[in-house]
């Protein structure tokens, strides 16, 4: 792979996720540039580069892609698109950075992994809490015994969303199988499952089951899922994206042999140690633009100054866990493209 003093980066589909959580991380760090952007509406991608200083942008992703000016690109697009414009951008030579999750399914991931194998072009995804404090602090305290040997992880994640209110052409495109591969379970819980990889490894045994419950929406709603990773602990999760205020919750906890550790996933509460010597809490930072840190990863893997710790490698680990999951909902989910919803 050819070595970058400065990463002139393009990014494809600079919508809301791209304004603080990423965008600006691709400027502000160091050896890193933005040069150009693409979004199919003109006044929307022109008002972007303007407000973010971008020099060039784009309604066509294949202009950005062969623009000699950007060296590696970013696609920030929903999940129906990510497979496509990734395996683009490694044929024309450009190493790919994409957003979560890697896409719409297992397979789709692996044609990404193929063509990077093939062009030798590099490809990582945008799991970020692989980088942020909280988290590796729980990853640290587990490599240091502070529960002792770690027997149980148990997820729970229950949030209101807001399709209870709204029409069908009023939702976003979360809750569409076609486009996001599944419902909120792919938007949240993949980041859930990612992490999880970090600390015990890949899952090597899975099942679950998916229901929609509330009828709002095609997607799944209400998921549980059981699974055991290589290193020999076992988890299980439950997730539901149309309960009430009262009931949501946020905690993905770890039960060893001595103690327990629990950090909530999506609120950036404190990381709490349960011991016989009591409850420790400990509150940590994130960075302005959250995906900060691990862009600054991936701009020293590119100038041959580091590894960025979240690859395609791992990510589609995390979509076969998905896949896994909620295969009872979706019977064509490991086709590529086909969706069906039962």
């Amino acid at each position: 792979m050819k070595r970058f003093e400065t990463v002139r980066w393009g990014i494809i589909g600079v919508g809301n996720v791209t304004e603080k959580k990423s965008g600006p991380a691709f400027y502000k760090t160091e050896h890193s540039e933005l040069v150009a952007v693409m979004r199919r509406n003109a006044d929307k991608a022109a008002d972007y580069a303007k407000r973010h200083n971008v020099p060039k942008w784009y309604t066509e992703a294949a202009d950005l892609i062969n623009d000699p000016e950007v060296d590696a690109i970013y696609v920030a697009t929903p999940p129906d698109s990510h497979a496509h414009y990734a395996i683009e951008s490694m044929r024309a030579g450009k190493p790919v950075y994409v957003e979560k999750p890697m896409a719409r399914n297992y397979a789709e991931c692996l044609e990404m992994l193929k063509v990077s194998e093939e062009t030798g072009i590099p490809l990582w995804v945008a799991y970020y809490r692989r980088t942020l404090p909280a988290f590796l602090k729980v990853k640290e305290l587990i490599e240091e015994g502070a529960i002792g040997k770690p027997l149980l992880i148990n997820v729970k994640l229950i949030k209101v969303r807001p399709e209870r209110n709204q029409k069908p052409d009023e939702m976003h495109w979360h809750v569409f199988p076609e486009i996001s591969g599944g419902g909120y379970f792919f938007d949240l819980g993949s980041h859930q499952f990612d992490y999880l990889d970090l600390l015990f490894g890949p899952v090597k045994e899975v099942s679950g089951m998916a229901s929609n419950r509330a009828g709002l929406y095609p997607a799944e709603d209400t998921v549980v899922g059981t699974w055991k990773h290589e290193s020999g602990i076992t988890g299980n999760g439950s997730w539901c994206f149309v309960g009430d205020e009262s009931t949501e919750a946020d905690e993905i906890t770890i039960i060893g042999e001595k103690g327990e550790i629990i950090i909530p996933s999506f609120t950036h509460g404190p990381v709490k140690v349960k011991t016989n010597d009591g409850i420790v809490k400990m509150k940590y930072n994130n960075p302005d633009h959250i995906s900060h840190y691990l862009i600054q990863q991936v701009v020293a893997e590119l100038r041959g100054d580091g590894k960025c710790v979240s690859t395609g490698v791992s990510a589609a680990r995390t979509s076969r866990v998905l896949d896994e999951i909620v295969k009872n909902y979706y019977p064509g989910k490991n086709e590529v493209g086909k969706m069906e919803v039962s």
